[in-house]
């Protein structure tokens, strides 16, 4: 046991003290080999013009995609593959893990699930609060009151505090609301195989096809207890009231997703996503000790099915609320929180290479290629800011007049230029794609706003300065000096 701990350790020392160690060799580089430096910057920069067309592209492709399926009537392709009798025997499980949400977060998504095309008489919506929440119950009576008596059933869940071997986490919360959802399945007589769980967080308003579309994705692909299923989020519920810079990360966050749908082989379950329940139920839930429960979940059913296992991509909308605060610095504080806590994903590659090791099951080459590419993406998110940004500039800083008079000094700010009127031209494709995920202008907003939501494209770089490596760099040495995260929830803000 002894000797997992150790591996565990040294496996969650090894992201922090790759990027600390680019990072440090980078700017030894700069300081002593200034030619040296601006060769591997020059390098870093065409590969990231390379990274940037490719990850364009994929956009484009993935948002094309997302529009061709708008007008699909998926209740009646189930129809036409014959489905029609399963239709009749699928329930879907929705669960709300909540913690400090008041009842005005939770009645918009709520209501999205009764305004929905799906038969309600086919849905068990259970809201999981945690009972350490003074206000649990009275909230829980508030949202029970208006939709109790509109779907098949609908649970109310107060997650104990305390419990042996749990953190404080949404996986913990997510984990005792589906074991109560259990019980209420099994005293109905109703296979787990017949069950869809779909655990969303609070501030989840789903499209009104969107069970059809996932029903109809479970009844077409091979293997479908195999499989969780993956909406495109956008944060489009307070998108016009946000400020520019919270809903400036947040459309890139969403852009960011469509992306990975467009890589299926390194797509991973984000944010709020469906499952088979008995998938669920088989694997055992979600950790009750981790943070990452939306990516660790995949992993845990991806090592159970010995490598089986797979992400379909939605291209549905789920929608979400921009995290901001009051105030531009304050704003700065939630976006940076977030992120950090999406960044602590990092935790899932001790998970999954312990794992790894045990299995003997899974081939060895595939085991190598997904904890590079987990490793590999997880460190690239912490440095590529920074050496595009902090570094890059170093050789001409601490070169002296020689190294600027020589030809690569000469050049270096040319490329670098380069860069960053290739990264303007790019935002412009990004700025036209935004403008097709908005969704329609409320009358109280003026047409000046929407107006600056192009202008505020101009801000890019400082987002990118604040929010593009530091997040990850920060959660990943936490992670190494064994300084573990604890879950925060993002507070949101209703106006």
């Amino acid at each position: 046991m002894q000797g997992n701990q150790r591996i565990k350790r040294i496996l969650e020392i090894l992201p922090g003290l790759t990027s600390w160690g680019i990072i440090i060799f980078f700017i030894l580089l700069a300081i002593f080999k200034p030619v040296a430096c601006a060769i591997f910057i020059i390098v870093f920069d065409f590969y990231w013009i390379i990274r940037t067309t490719y990850l364009t592209t994929l956009l484009v492709m993935a948002q094309r995609k997302l529009s061709r399926q708008r007008g699909r009537d998926w209740l009646s392709e189930c129809q036409r593959i014959g489905a029609g009798s399963g239709l009749l025997k699928l329930y879907h499980l929705v669960i709300f893990p909540v913690y400090k949400e008041s009842p005005d977060i939770l009645k918009p998504s709520l209501e999205s699930l009764r305004q929905n095309n799906y038969p309600k008489d086919k849905m068990i919506v259970v809201v999981a609060f945690e009972e350490r929440n003074p206000k649990a119950r009275e909230n829980a009576a508030v949202l029970e009151s208006e939709f109790k008596k509109d779907f098949f059933a609908y649970i109310s869940t107060f997650h104990p505090d305390g419990i042996p071997g749990e953190n404080r986490t949404k996986g913990a919360n997510a984990t005792w609301a589906a074991r109560k959802a259990k019980e209420f399945i099994d005293s109905k007589g109703i296979p787990d195989e017949n069950v869809i769980l779909s655990c969303f967080d609070a501030d989840t308003c789903v499209d009104k096809k969107y069970f059809e579309c996932l029903t109809y994705h479970f009844f077409t692909i091979p293997k479908p207890h195999q499989a969780s299923y993956q909406p495109m989020p956008v944060y489009n519920n307070n998108v016009w009231q946000a400020p520019s810079f919270a809903r400036l990360v947040e459309i890139s966050s969403s852009f960011s997703q469509l992306i990975e749908s467009m890589r299926l082989e390194k797509f991973v379950t984000f944010s709020s996503h469906s499952m088979s329940f008995k998938t669920l139920v088989d694997i055992g839930y979600w950790p009750v000790n981790m943070i990452s429960d939306d990516s660790v979940i995949y992993w845990k059913a991806y090592l159970f099915y010995k490598g089986d296992y797979r992400v379909v991509p939605l291209y549905i909308t789920v929608s979400m609320d921009v995290a901001y605060a009051k105030g531009l610095f304050n704003t700065i504080v939630v976006q940076y929180k977030q992120k950090r806590r999406w960044a602590w994903g990092i935790e899932n590659f001790p998970f999954l290479v312990m794992g790894f090791l045990e299995s003997k099951e899974i081939p060895l080459l595939k085991k190598i290629r997904r904890s590079f590419q987990l490793l590999e993406g997880h460190i690239t998110w912490a440095v590529w800011a920074i050496i595009l940004f902090v570094i890059g500039p170093l050789p001409l800083i601490l070169g002296g007049t020689f190294f600027r008079q020589m030809a690569i000094g000469y050049n270096l700010p040319k490329i670098t230029g380069l860069l960053f009127n290739f990264t303007l031209a790019t935002s412009l494709a990004w700025i036209i794609l935004s403008r097709t995920t908005l969704p329609p202008r409320p009358k109280e907003v003026s047409r000046i706003k929407s107006a600056l939501i192009v202008l505020e494209w101009l801000i890019v770089p400082f987002v990118i300065l604040i929010l593009g490596s530091t997040p990850a760099l920060d959660a990943q040495s936490r992670l190494m000096l064994g300084r573990y995260m604890e879950f925060n929830p993002t507070e949101k803000v209703k106006k």
